[in-house]
């Protein structure tokens, strides 16, 4: 299975992603840590992260490994592309947004949290608020981290996973 985290930074994707990837197991793969590779490397990073982050995802599916996709994963494109990963390795994917209801306690956790990868500048409040972030369609499970802890958030997203069926839905040609 593929599990596609995404949501504003600061609201807790990195965090639920290690303690999930541990609890299944699974690959976590982690679009912050593509990028910061990449620019290392000199690049001038604009979806390549992503990009690679969907063959990596993707390489491991076909391994039989579940895994985790964390990235803020803010528009229909990346959302979709992360599902055609899925569907080209024959396995389900699991939408999951991760939210922070609580404004106050998201900003807290933007201006306080210090990076954890060598050389990765993390957003200001300010960016977060003025991201280009699109409303996810479809039925994602919602885990809004103001209201549940961090176990209740692996409990819950591993529950509904346990619950989807074991065979991928089968779609027609050009089906979203």
């Amino acid at each position: 299975m593929l599990v596609i985290l995404g949501g504003l930074p600061g609201v807790g994707k990195t965090t639920i992603a290690r303690r999930l990837a541990a609890a299944m197991p699974a690959a976590h793969v982690r679009i912050d840590s593509i990028e910061q590779a990449l620019r290392a490397d000199g690049v001038d990073v604009e979806g390549q992260g992503y990009s690679v982050g969907y063959a990596v995802a993707e390489d491991n599916l076909r391994l039989g490994h579940h895994v985790i996709a964390d990235c803020v994963n803010p528009w229909p494109l990346t959302r979709n592309a992360w599902q055609s990963a899925a569907d080209r390795a024959g396995v389900q994917c699991l939408l999951v947004e991760v939210v922070c209801s609580d404004a106050a306690e998201h900003r807290r956790r933007v201006e306080t949290r210090a990076p954890d990868i060598p050389g990765h500048s993390l957003p200001t409040w300010t960016d977060v608020l003025q991201r280009d972030y699109r409303p996810w369609v479809g039925d994602p499970v919602v885990i809004d981290t103001a209201r549940l802890t961090l176990d209740e958030s692996v409990q819950r997203i591993l529950a509904t996973a346990v619950a989807r069926p074991a065979e991928p839905p089968i779609r027609k040609l050009g089906e979203r």
